[in-house]
C-alpha cells in the first residue's frame, strides 16, 4: 500500500496558545535485509545525515526503508509544525551496532523554545542494505512515545504581570476589569458593517473613519475591538450594547487608580506592537500584553515574567494522550516606586483645572524619594515635571547665593540693587511690581528675599560661570539621573560669558530646568547635602550610560545648606512669599518667573521647603511666581498637613 499523499503546511508563529490541527502521515513499511561486506559503510555517516535531516527539515542525504524521502519530509513537517518557528538541533548519541548488519542511532534533540529549552533522546533502527544504510522510519524516531496518527498541540502559558507599587508599597498600578468594546463581524449582514462600525465608533468617542476603514480591511469573521474602557468611565453602556454587531468582553488589564493617575511616569500596558515582537528576540510575541510606555515598557522583562510552555501528544481522537513537555510560567516582579498615591492624587486634582502645562513635584529631601510628578492636563501626556526644559528664574537665585556665599560673600553682606543696571550694552532690570523702598544698598539676604535682578547681576562679577555651574552641581543640577524614568536634572553652561553669564545668575540666558531640577535643588537645601531625586525604591540597574556626573566637584556642606535655608525663610518672613505664613512649620521658600518669546510673557515658579518636604511648581505661563504659582503651591502644602 502506497504512502498517503501529503498536505500543504501552513507555518505559524510558536505563540499564542491555540491547537494545532495537523493530520499525520501515516504509512510505513518494511523491507528485506541483505548481507554486506565487513568493510562496508559505516552507520555514523548515515546517523550524521539523518540528525542533519531532521534538524533542517532536508532529508534528501537519507535512504529510508520502504518510504520516500517526500513522504518521511511531510511526516517530519506534520508532526512538528507546531514548532515551525522554534530553533532545533540534532546530534548523533551512541551508535550501537547489532547483529546481521543492523544498528541503533541515538538521536539528541535540542529545542530553543523561544528562550525555553527542551531536550530529549530518540532511537532509530538502521540496516545495511546492498552497502547503503537504510533508516526504518517510526514516528517515534520524531518525539518519544509518538504512534501513527498522534499530533502535537502547544500552549503558551502567560506569566502574570507584577504590579507597580508606590510608597509604603501600595499598590499603583494592578490587575482591574476593563471592558472590551468591538465589531463581531459574523453578527450582522456584511452590508451592514459600515454603518455598524459607524455607529458604534460614535458611541464610544473614536474617530469614526478610522475605525470604519479598520472593520473593513478585517476578515469576515473578525472581532475589530474599538476600545477598552475602565467599568466606571462615562458612556452610555446600554446603547453600546444595543449597537448593531456590538461585542462586549470582560477583561482585566494592569491599570492605574484613575487613566490619569501619573501616566506620564507609569506609562500603560497592552498588546505587543510589531516593533515590540521583532526587539524582543522572541521573548515577546503578538498577543503578549507588554509595557508600551513609561515605567511598564522601560522595566517590563522584570514585570511581565516568563511565559510557560505546554507541549502535549493528542491522539487520533484529539483528546490529549500524554504531556510530553512542561514549563511553568515564572510571574513577574513588582516594581518599588516612591510615589505617594494620596498626595500624587492630590496634586493632579490641583492642577486639574490649569490648561497650560504646568508641573508639580516633590520630594522628600532625607531619602531624595520623589513622592509627586504631577501634571495638568494642558501637558498634554508629557511628563512637565520630569523633561521639560525652561529658565527657572528666580528660583535659581538659589544656586547663586550658594555661588556668592562660596566667593566670601554672606547673608549680611551688602550689595547694590538699583532700578536698572547694565552689562555689555544690555539693561537689565527687576519686575514690574518691585517694592522701591527695597532699592539701593540692601543685604544679600533682602536681595533674595525680594528677588532684586540688579543686586545678582550686579554681583556676576563676584563669580564666574565656572563657579556658578559648580554651585549648580552641588545642589543637583546637572548630575546623571538615578535609574527609573527619563528625566532632565538641568544644564548651566560652564562658558557664558558677558550678558550671557550675568543673565545666568537670574535663572535665564542659556540656564534650564525641569520642575524635578528645581524640586532637587530645594531637596538638596533642605537634607545639608546634594540631592539627587528617585523614582525607585529598589535599586535596579537600567543599563542606561551617562556622560553626567553623579557627585557635585565641590560638595555641599551643612553650614552653607543652612545659609540657604535661612535665606529662602526670608523670602517668605519678609518678601515675596509671605502668603506661605500662617502655614505650621518653618516653611522656606523662593518664588520665580522667567520671561520667553517676545519677553512678555512668563513661566512662573516656585519652590519651598516645609518638614521633610520639598516641592516645585510650575506654570508655563502666568503672571508671577507668588500669583501663579503660589496659590497652587499653598494649596499642596495645605492637604500635605
Amino acid at each position: 500500500m502506497p504512502p498517503a499523499p501529503s498536505r500543504p503546511v501552513r507555518t505559524r508563529p510558536l505563540a499564542r496558545p491555540r491547537l494545532s490541527s495537523i493530520a499525520l502521515v501515516a504509512v510505513l513499511a518494511g523491507a528485506g535485509l541483505t548481507a554486506c561486506a565487513p568493510d562496508g559503510p559505516a552507520p555514523e555517516d548515515a546517523a550524521e545525515a539523518l540528525a542533519a535531516g531532521m534538524a533542517s527539515g532536508d532529508l534528501t542525504g537519507v535512504t529510508f526503508d520502504g518510504l520516500e524521502v517526500a513522504d518521511a519530509t511531510a511526516h517530519r513537517t506534520a508532526v512538528l509544525e507546531p514548532l515551525a518557528d522554534a530553533t532545533l538541533d540534532v546530534s548523533v548519541g551512541t551508535v550501537t551496532l547489532g547483529d546481521d548488519d543492523t544498528a541503533t542511532a541515538d538521536l539528541v534533540y535540542a529545542w530553543d523554545l523561544g528562550g525555553t529549552p527542551w531536550t530529549y533522546t530518540t532511537s532509530a533502527d538502521l540496516a545495511l542494505v546492498e552497502d547503503t544504510w537504510h533508516v526504518t522510519w517510526e514516528p517515534d524516531i520524531l518525539l518519544p512515545g509518538l504512534v501513527l496518527g498522534d499530533r502535537l498541540q502547544i500552549t503558551r502559558t502567560p506569566a502574570e504581570r507584577g504590579d507597580i507599587l508606590g510608597a509604603d508599597d501600595v499598590a499603583l498600578v494592578t490587575d482591574s476589569p476593563v471592558t472590551r468594546i468591538g465589531i463581531d463581524k459574523t453578527r450582522i449582514d456584511a452590508a451592514g458593517w459600515d454603518a455598524a462600525a459607524r455607529a458604534l465608533a460614535a458611541l464610544v468617542g473614536i474617530d469614526v473613519e478610522t475605525y470604519a476603514a479598520n472593520v473593513a480591511a478585517a476578515g469576515e469573521q473578525a472581532y475589530v475591538e474599538a476600545i477598552t474602557l475602565r467599568p466606571e468611565a462615562e458612556n452610555d453602556w446600554e446603547a453600546i450594547t444595543a449597537s448593531p454587531g456590538a461585542l462586549l468582553i470582560e477583561d482585566t488589564l494592569p491599570l492605574a487608580p484613575t487613566r490619569e493617575f501619573a501616566a506620564a511616569i507609569l506609562g500603560r500596558a497592552g498588546d505587543a506592537t510589531a516593533e515590540i515582537v521583532e526587539e524582543s528576540d522572541g521573548a515577546v510575541v503578538a498577543g503578549d500584553l507588554v509595557g508600551t510606555s513609561g515605567l511598564q515598557r522601560q522595566y517590563d522583562d522584570q514585570l511581565r515574567g516568563t511565559p510557560g510552555l505546554l507541549v502535549e501528544i493528542l491522539g487520533s481522537d484529539g483528546a490529549v494522550r500524554e504531556t510530553a513537555f512542561e514549563q511553568a510560567p515564572v510571574d513577574g516582579e513588582p516594581l518599588r516606586t516612591t510615589l505617594d498615591l494620596d498626595l500624587q492624587t492630590d496634586a493632579e486634582g490641583i492642577l486639574a483645572g490649569t490648561t497650560v502645562p504646568a508641573a508639580i513635584v516633590a520630594i522628600r529631601p532625607s531619602t531624595g524619594a520623589v513622592l509627586v510628578s504631577a501634571g495638568s492636563p494642558g501637558s498634554d501626556g508629557l511628563s512637565t515635571a520630569t523633561v521639560g526644559m525652561y529658565a527657572p528664574g528666580s528660583t535659581f537665585k538659589v544656586v547663586s547665593s550658594l555661588a556668592l556665599l562660596r566667593a566670601g560673600v554672606t547673608p549680611e553682606t551688602i550689595v547694590q540693587c538699583p532700578a536698572t543696571t547694565v552689562v555689555d550694552g544690555r539693561t537689565f532690570t527687576n519686575f514690574p511690581d518691585y517694592p522701591l523702598d527695597h532699592l539701593g544698598d540692601i543685604p544679600l539676604s533682602d536681595a533674595v528675599a525680594q528677588s532684586c535682578n540688579t543686586a545678582f547681576i550686579n554681583a556676576s562679577e563676584t563669580v564666574t560661570q565656572a563657579e556658578l555651574t559648580d554651585a549648580a552641581a552641588s545642589l543637583g543640577i546637572g548630575l546623571a539621573a538615578q535609574p527609573g524614568p527619563s528625566v532632565f536634572t538641568g544644564v548651566v553652561p560652564s562658558g557664558s560669558t558677558g550678558t550671557e553669564h550675568a543673565a545666568s545668575m537670574i535663572g535665564q540666558g542659556k540656564v534650564q530646568a525641569s520642575p524635578l531640577t528645581m524640586a532637587g535643588v530645594a531637596a538638596s537645601v533642605a537634607h545639608g547635602e546634594t540631592v539627587r531625586p528617585t523614582f525607585l525604591a529598589q535599586e535596579v540597574e537600567d543599563g542606561e550610560s551617562s556622560d553626567l556626573p553623579t557627585v557635585a566637584k565641590t560638595p555641599l556642606t551643612a553650614d552653607e545648606a543652612a545659609q540657604l535655608q535661612t535665606l529662602m525663610r526670608g523670602v517668605v518672613t519678609d518678601g515675596g512669599a509671605a502668603f506661605l505664613q500662617d502655614l505650621p512649620g518653618e516653611v522656606a521658600a523662593k518664588t520665580g518667573t522667567a520671561q520667553y518669546g517676545d519677553g512678555s510673557t512668563n513661566h512662573v515658579w516656585m519652590i519651598a521647603i516645609s518638614g521633610d518636604l520639598a516641592v516645585a511648581v510650575f506654570v508655563e505661563t502666568g503672571e508671577y511666581g507668588s500669583t501663579t504659582a503660589g496659590p497652587l503651591l499653598e494649596q499642596f502644602l495645605v492637604d500635605a498637613g
